[in-house]
């Protein structure tokens, strides 16, 4: 994160995501897969890195299988010709004119006033009350004993005799699927495919997030 300057001088908390090239690796269509989708691929990885499904899906790879379905007679599906990618997703929607090997780059945004973004939170462990659901704590004086900490009681009496579901409690905090919405963008830059957001996104500096344009009215 950082922050600009607008041109009245309003200094703006923006997030700066480097959002391409994208390569586009396949094309959904009602015809053949029932639903219309486009899946891109960012990031090249190394190919000793890669296994070979991931090489396979950019790539042709002969194998006994792959010669067994062209005797057959069925149609090979495209392959973006580029190197394995790090981060795969798929975004459901109308496919205009994005075509298997195309690189789609940050213009894509150029027009777009807020996006959606969504990413995997920062994982902080079990965390007790406090620190996940900012409970006060209990008191440090007065017969509290080793305990400042605690959630206190959950007991819900003789009915119903059990504590329901949902209860905020101690757990797994963070490392969830987190969709933050409606982020203005506020900067565009074209030359080094950055895009600047207004405010945080998901998860640590050097994450993958998935940006698409917001329905939200």
């Amino acid at each position: 994160m950082t922050q600009v300057f607008l041109e009245d001088g309003t200094a703006v908390p923006v997030t700066v995501v480097q959002a391409g090239p994208c390569h586009v690796l396949q094309v959904r269509s009602k015809e053949r897969d029932g639903y219309e989708a486009v899946q891109l691929g960012f990031e090249d990885k190394p190919r000793r890195l890669a296994a070979r499904s991931e090489r396979g899906q950019v790539a042709s790879i002969e194998s006994k299988r792959s010669k067994a379905r062209v005797a057959a007679g069925v149609e090979v599906s495209a392959k973006a010709d580029c190197e394995p990618q790090r981060f795969v997703r798929e975004f459901r929607g109308p496919v205009d004119s994005a075509t298997v090997g195309d690189a789609l780059t940050v213009e894509q945004f150029a027009d777009v006033k807020a996006v959606d973004v969504t990413g995997t939170s920062k994982g902080r462990g079990f965390s007790g009350v406090m620190k996940r659901h900012n409970f006060a704590g209990q008191r440090a004086t007065h017969g509290v004993k080793k305990c400042h900490r605690h959630a206190g009681g959950t007991g819900m009496s003789a009915s119903p005799s059990r504590v329901f579901k949902g209860k905020k409690m101690p757990g797994q905090y963070g490392n969830a699927r987190i969709t933050t919405r409606n982020l203005q963008v506020v900067s565009v830059d074209a030359e080094n495919n950055l895009l600047l957001v207004r405010g945080a996104v998901p998860g640590p500096n050097g994450g993958f997030v998935s940006i698409r344009q917001t329905n939200k009215v």
